[in-house]
């Protein structure tokens, strides 16, 4: 490789817009269109390297600076991004106003520092896909190499509503789940569509005796498969024991009951069904008191707000260094994100849990070509870099819906989506139940 074929020359940030359905969470339902931005790093040598992560106003006024400072770096100079990262975007008016993003309020607390990740975590995937197809490597191979050939994904099962409200959005066929037959029916979709064999139900949006129901009806339906429940700390400490205590024989684990590493803590010590965060543990910072007072027992990495694919490797070190299991967390997301969690997934050698995917529910992508699950797994592609081409009708068809929108799609808000059906919608406060 020469330094032509490394060093950047420009980086293109594309906002779009992508459909999705009208699925349900404890702050209220999403969007019909969600936002996500796409980065191209673009060597003096002509290779292109692709990126994702979220794609929200507050997102892309720190993209935009950091862009442009690339210019002119390799793209393996990956260890300097965090602190250049800090130097052009610090005290940006985003940085500062990071409180006020919180990806529909599902990934726990925000700060200035978790904004600035989640942003340079789309540069890293772009610069390791540019270096990785310059040297003729898969991602896997930078990243010290992979340990398995496939990687396991979870069905993500949700309450939805049919459609969205008013008709707006994307119509699909997956029709209405919102009882447990109709989450049992969806499994069956996604288990004989994928061969998915865990399933994992988006809960805190209906009372919990609904939603033990709805597991117990999986249990019932495929017997013996790993199930877990995760309702992003809509329920208090004791509502979390009694739904432990109820789900003991079936939970493989029990995903973020309550908010807050002090009230995880007090669930976990009174209960032996596992306690899985990506809600109280998304720094580095915040390991030390969540393991000390084992308060989770299992991480769910995403590589988007922790920083990228090498934090991500650095995150399943520290987990296994502490006897603590690691797996993913997903949010809506495309096949650029798929390609990437999957190529870092294959070198995680303490990855004992099936990864979240979003993927199935996105109807569409920017890719040339989908990624494909098999027996609920995605194979993991020696193709250089991340095994993905770009689709650039789709990306431009997709950019012009962001720039035609009003603006009410351009940040992620499951409140405002939900006053669409409720005009009294509020979010709920945590507790919640």
């Amino acid at each position: 490789m020469t330094r032509t074929e490394l060093t950047i020359a420009e980086v293109r940030l594309t906002p779009i817009l992508v459909a999705d359905p009208p699925l349900l969470n404890t702050q209220g339902v999403h969007q019909p269109y969600t936002p996500r931005l796409i980065v191209e790093v673009v060597t003096e040598g002509g290779v292109t390297g692709l990126g994702e992560t979220y794609g929200d106003t507050t997102y892309l006024d720190l993209a935009r600076p950091l862009a442009g400072a690339l210019v002119g770096r390799r793209v393996t100079d990956l260890n300097a991004l965090p602190l250049l990262a800090a130097e052009v975007c610090g005290d940006s008016p985003a940085a500062t106003a990071a409180g006020a993003v919180d990806v529909g309020g599902l990934r726990g607390v925000q700060t200035a520092d978790k904004l600035r990740l989640s942003v340079l975590s789309g540069f890293e995937v772009a610069c390791l896909d540019a270096w990785g197809r310059a040297a003729g490597l898969p991602v896997h191979a930078l990243l010290g190499g992979k340990v398995r050939d496939r990687v396991d994904y979870s069905a993500y099962l949700f309450y939805r509503w049919a459609g969205h409200p008013g008709g707006r959005g994307e119509a699909d066929d997956w029709g209405a789940a919102v009882d447990p037959a109709g989450v049992v029916a969806q499994a069956r979709r996604f288990a004989d569509t994928y061969g998915f064999g865990s399933f994992k139900l988006k809960g805190g949006v209906f009372p919990p005796k609904e939603e033990i129901a709805a597991i117990r009806a999986l249990a019932e339906e495929f017997p013996g498969r790993p199930l877990r429940l995760d309702p992003n700390g809509a329920w208090s400490v004791e509502t979390s024991l009694m739904v432990a205590d109820e789900l003991k024989d079936v939970l493989e684990y029990l995903e973020d009951p309550t908010s807050g590493t002090d009230r995880m803590a007090q669930v976990a010590a009174r209960t032996e069904i596992p306690l899985a965060t990506n809600m109280c543990v998304t720094t580095f910072d915040e390991i030390a008191e969540a393991f000390t007072r084992g308060a989770v027992q299992v991480v769910l990495s995403d590589h988007h707000y922790w920083g990228g694919l090498r934090n991500t490797r650095e995150l399943a070190a520290v987990c296994r260094a502490f006897g603590v299991g690691v797996s993913m967390h997903s949010n809506t997301h495309l096949g650029i994100s798929l390609a990437a969690m999957t190529q870092v997934a294959a070198t995680v050698p303490n990855l004992h849990h099936a990864c979240d995917s979003h993927y199935p529910w996105q109807t569409e992508d920017v890719l040339t070509e989908r990624l494909t699950f098999e027996s609920g797994a995605v194979a993991v592609t020696d193709t250089p870099g991340l095994g993905v081409e770009l689709d650039r009708d789709r990306l431009a068809a997709l950019h012009r819906r962001w720039l035609d929108d009003d603006g009410s799609m351009r940040d992620r808000d499951d409140a405002a989506a939900m006053r669409a059906a409720d005009p009294e919608w509020t979010t709920p406060a945590v507790p919640r139940w």
